[in-house]
């Protein structure tokens, strides 16, 4: 980055902001606008109309040809399709326009994106509709118009839309509670969101050369280097010159685009690090770490690197996550999560935390479920990131707090001030009272609750609609409750004790590491899904579907369809990842090793031809790797049966199952195998770059 780049000048210069609004738009036009994103109501054609040519105005001033509805596919990355500006004008000559109804609706082909049964396979249209809550923006020379996407019919075919209806549904039912607290003050409640993302940077001459890495995103074998994280040196440790230079591009790329991009640190293990924003509303940030994501890629590619995104790249060193910090906050700055300095504000925190424990139990298969695809079944629960069993870390001093409304004792904090359980004496609860519980898939961080089971790849949209509706949903039956009651604070009080007492399962401290919290966690009740094809159910169990559906957040077909999407990409992930594991072994690998044997035999011809020293190594040797190269052959043919029988990748959940215990797990032998003929063939036969050639090449 130029030494004298002006931060502040920069940061947003290529987004289409408020601030660009404030300055372009006529004063009639803004106030439309801005009333109509307040109410949450349609604009009419003659404002969109007004906007678009302002908008195109300022797009072309930065440089921008063409325009694009950016919109969110269930693929889990962005879609997008560029028009250009320019429209005849008679006699050979053209004009730059962006109508009304260019900026607030688009048609796009929808056939080949996943819609697991919505559309039929002739019904290829699709609709994207303006999402004017997200600010549009320049990148490339092309004018960005983030939008929603649905079919012909209307179903819902992305993940922002159900995210913008569960804001909406989260907004309306913290209102009733904090008006219950006598706050007339907040209008809107707003989700905040910040999620820390993890990636691995290497070099680009090694991924090419390793056909798993471009054709899945992860290694299907690699033997252990001598040296991996075991030393902690690489964790914050000084960033290389190289890597530095591609985090300054990064943070400079990212804040043209209005992008909060804040930390950057190396991670844990080799080659791996980390990117944080600074919170923002949930929409927002689901939108700006979709940018991330293809940023790092495509600034990563400009300095000899490739970004890899995927949750676990590398066998037996640390895989990458997405921390989702989740809080709640009002339009007038205060943060529902934040343990307040006043008995009112406390008591109004303790709701709110008993909304979300109680949420998170009642909802935990659903929870677990938002996070499951491939890539994450090879991190959750491997003892380096949270475990499959969905729990909730809240620090001694909060747990205790709890505890004593439970047994309905006094508690005495820590300055020894007594706190008795009646909602108007609670003093202040502070904020930072215990250190953060690495080894909790949900934990309390004094303000917020930081999720850890999210994969790196993955959008957030998905995690965050549920959050979203499990809190409105027991928020308003709190309220439903609270506004009936003739005693606000003795029902108050009744309702934290029955609420915490009822849901105190889902609350542990200790190490969700160890075996002793998968037998504790049985005998609690908690559910211990392992994987992908264990979770999806939890998507059309009638409890969840009858959660989402009355609260209009997707139908009972759109849960079915999304159920389907999931199960189809478990088999085609599957599928890829074993055909591409083949190929390279029958292509590369068993010939570089047979050639390796040759030479050990022809060793071993030549020392009794011509000595009589003694040939127990090579010999040893060879029958080692003889014996592996036909395991491997042997489990190659077994693969091929595997995949000639396997069901349609459509199959549905028994298809997801069939190629789980029968594809994935032949692929597993494979990979051991291969992984240990890599450890005793010459590197001189060797095919493929290596972990220590990968890890370490940056």
């Amino acid at each position: 980055m130029n030494k004298t780049t002006n931060i502040p000048e920069l940061f947003g210069s290529m987004v289409f902001n408020d601030e660009q609004m404030r300055q372009r738009l006529d004063e009639k036009t803004y106030t439309a606008l801005q009333q109509c994103l307040v109410q949450g109501i349609s604009l009419d054609r003659a404002l969109a109309t007004q906007i678009a040519a302002v908008m195109k105005d300022w797009a072309i001033e930065k440089g921008a040809t063409h325009y694009t509805h950016w919109f969110q596919p269930m693929t889990g990355f962005t879609a997008e399709k560029h028009d250009s500006f320019i429209a005849p004008a008679g006699k050979g000559k053209i004009i730059m326009e962006l109508s009304g109804k260019e900026l607030s609706r688009g048609e796009a082909d929808a056939s080949s994106f996943p819609s697991g049964g919505l559309r039929a396979t002739f019904e290829a249209r699709g609709y994207t509709a303006w999402d004017p809550t997200s600010y549009a923006f320049v990148k490339d020379k092309t004018l960005y118009i983030p939008t929603i996407f649905c079919s012909y019919s209307g179903d819902t075919l992305d993940k922002k839309t159900p995210l913008l209806r569960s804001m909406r549904l989260l907004d309306r039912e913290c209102i009733r509670i904090l008006r219950l607290f006598g706050n007339t003050e907040a209008t809107h409640v707003i989700p905040q969101v910040g999620p820390e993302q993890e990636y691995f940077l290497i070099d680009k001459e090694a991924y090419r050369r390793r056909e798993d890495l471009k054709f899945c995103g992860r290694t299907l074998f690699g033997a252990k280097p001598p040296k991996g994280q075991e030393l902690d040196d690489h964790y914050y440790g000084a960033i290389k010159p190289r890597v530095a230079a591609f985090m300054h591009e990064l943070d400079h790329e990212l804040w043209k685009v209005g992008v909060l991009a804040k930390t950057e640190h190396n991670e844990a293990a080799p080659a791996q690090h980390e990117i944080a924003p600074i919170y923002t509303d949930a929409n927002t940030a689901c939108d700006h770490n979709q940018l991330t994501m293809e940023l790092l890629k495509r600034v990563a590619d400009r300095h000899g690197l490739v970004c890899l995104l995927h949750e676990k790249p590398f066998d037996g060193v640390n895989g990458s996550g997405k921390h989702n910090n989740w809080s709640l906050a009002t339009n007038t700055g205060e943060n529902l999560l934040k343990p307040g300095q006043t008995p009112s504000q406390n008591a109004q925190f303790l709701l709110f935390l008993a909304a979300f424990i109680k949420g998170v139990d009642e909802y935990q298969e659903m929870l677990r479920c938002c996070v499951s695809y491939p890539g994450n079944d090879h991190r959750l629960g491997g003892y380096e990131a949270p475990p499959a069993i969905v729990s909730i870390f809240l620090g001694a001093e909060l747990t205790a707090i709890l505890e004593s409304i439970i047994a309905g004792r006094d508690y005495v904090d820590i300055s020894k001030r007594k706190l008795e359980i009646g909602v108007d004496t609670l003093p202040e609860i502070p904020q930072d009272t215990t250190d953060r519980n690495r080894t909790s898939p949900l934990a309390f961080t004094g303000n917020k609750f930081e999720f850890r089971m999210l994969g790196s790849s993955q959008s957030i949209a998905s995690p965050n609609v549920v959050f979203n509706t499990i809190m409105a949903e027991e928020l308003g039956r709190f309220a439903d409750r609270l506004e009936r009651s003739e005693n606000f604070r003795e029902e108050l009080a009744a309702l934290l004790h029955e609420t915490f007492k009822a849901h105190q399962r889902i609350i542990f401290d200790g190490n969700g590491y160890g075996e002793a919290w998968i037998e504790e966690a049985k005998r609690r009740g908690l559910a211990n899904l392992r994987d992908t094809v264990d979770c999806m159910p939890a998507y059309i169990d009638p409890k969840n579907v009858e959660l989402f559906t009355k609260h209009g957040i997707l139908t009972k077909a759109e849960m079915h369809a999304r159920y389907e999407i999931h199960l189809e990409n478990y088999c085609k992930v599957t599928t890829i990842e074993s055909n591409t594991l083949l190929d390279m072994v029958q292509r590369e690998i068993l010939p570089a090793v047979l050639r390796y044997s040759d030479e050990l035999a022809g060793t071993i011809l030549r020392k009794r031809k011509t000595t009589v020293a003694s040939c127990v190594a090579e010999e040893k040797l060879l029958a080692h790797i003889s014996a592996l190269s036909d395991r491997l052959y042997e489990l190659c043919a077994q693969m091929k049966v595997h995949l000639a029988g396997a069901p349609a990748v459509d199959g549905g959940i028994e298809a997801a199952r069939y190629y789980r215990d029968k594809v994935f797990a032949c692929q597993s032998d494979m990979r051991r195998v291969v992984s240990e003929l890599e450890s005793c063939t010459s590197a001189a036969h060797w095919p493929y770059p290596t972990y220590a050639d990968i890890l370490f090449s940056v």
